[in-house]
């Protein structure tokens, strides 16, 4: 890693694009319909982290009980493969293993590099890899940012493909099944406001034109759009919002919604989730200068911040245990539950 790259200066129009990994059998190992990535995400995920990476690094220091106990129990040299690392705080815990890192954003991946870390910008559904490359990989907190079934099947599918026969994978998202039940009420339910956010290659589309409120993932499963609410163990901030939409689950394409405001929340899938930046923060850091002023974030002056919204698909108990299900060359070896997160351990099979 060259040092004198500052990787904050770099937009993500000027980064390389990384070609598709070929196998040696010659099949492409990624496809156009996931490599295209939705607006939701270039917007809501994307550019948000970029803006608020310091300050969002600061706050991201703790580990995960789970995350160690998988980690230290690897062999001792094995080559571990962190997709979606943000700051590294689980780069070189374990100092028997090997760690590389990746990240979608530049910003977070410059802070990896500022502390010694082997990283490179990746993308989830497309990892830089060839395949059986790993020994392990782990997928901390990253998959509910993916806004389409088919690109979370394809993150998996990634993970698995990166890792030797016999390899493990650790899995977590955010869990339906909240120790708060309360923190839901500060997200923001998605609205008809972003309707236009989803509609674009790989996108959920709305699946009847005579509802204005039937938006679903495709291609999501009806089990799926019952969730309710979840948080990030350590998220520090929050606010409450009105912005309302929910997931269909019925076939003739008529909402929840239409019945009760409390059925909304019942079928509730995606959220904004803010993100707080401290205005002191918000100035130092390049990304969010023009933030508010180009529509990304909004100013709360009460509480002396910029906030930015982060997309989050909520997942519901089961819902990740059926996603991985569908993938080939793995099995479950471990499924639990660890502070308001789903949590799944794979092994691959074959190559």
């Amino acid at each position: 890693m060259d040092d004198s790259i500052d990787f904050s200066a770099i937009s993500r129009e000027n980064l390389p694009v990384l070609p598709p990994i070929v196998a040696r059998n010659g099949q492409k190992c990624s496809s156009s319909k996931v490599q295209a990535t939705p607006e939701i995400e270039k917007k809501y995920v994307h550019r948000v982290y970029d803006a608020i990476a310091p300050h969002f690094s600061s706050t991201r220091f703790a580990k995960w009980p789970k995350v160690q106990t998988f980690l230290n129990s690897l062999p001792s040299g094995s080559l571990v493969l962190d997709a979606g690392c943000g700051n590294g705080k689980y780069l070189g815990l374990n100092p028997n293993c090997y760690f590389i890192g990746c990240d979608i954003s530049a910003p977070l991946i410059n802070i990896c590099a500022d502390k010694g870390h082997e990283v490179l910008v990746a993308d989830a559904v497309n990892l830089p890899y060839r395949s059986g490359y790993g020994d392990a990989a782990i997928s901390i907190a990253v998959l509910h940012h993916l806004s389409t079934e088919i690109r979370r099947k394809k993150a998996v599918e990634e993970l698995i493909r990166v890792v030797k026969p016999g390899g493990l994978v650790l899995i977590t998202v955010w869990a339906r099944e909240q120790e708060d039940k309360a923190l839901v009420n500060k997200w923001t339910p998605l609205n008809q406001k972003y309707l236009e956010e989803w509609i674009g290659p790989g996108s959920p589309r709305v699946r009847s034109s005579s509802s204005s409120f039937s938006l679903t993932s495709i291609p999501e499963t009806e089990e799926n759009c019952s969730v309710e609410q979840l948080k990030d163990v350590d998220e520090e901030s929050s606010e409450k919002s009105p912005h309302e939409i929910t997931c269909s689950n019925s076939s003739d394409g008529h909402s929840p919604l239409d019945s009760t405001n409390k059925a909304s929340s019942l079928y509730q899938q995606e959220y904004f989730v803010p993100w707080h930046l401290p205005y002191h923060r918000a100035e130092v850091s390049g990304a969010s200068v023009n933030a508010v002023a180009n529509g990304l974030a909004r100013k709360d002056d009460k509480k002396g911040a910029v906030v930015y919204d982060r997309y989050y698909h909520v997942f519901s108990e089961g819902e990740l245990e059926r996603l991985v299900s569908g993938v080939d060359g793995a099995v479950i070896v471990d499924r639990f539950y660890d502070k308001s997160n789903w949590c799944i351990i794979l092994e691959k099979t074959s190559s």
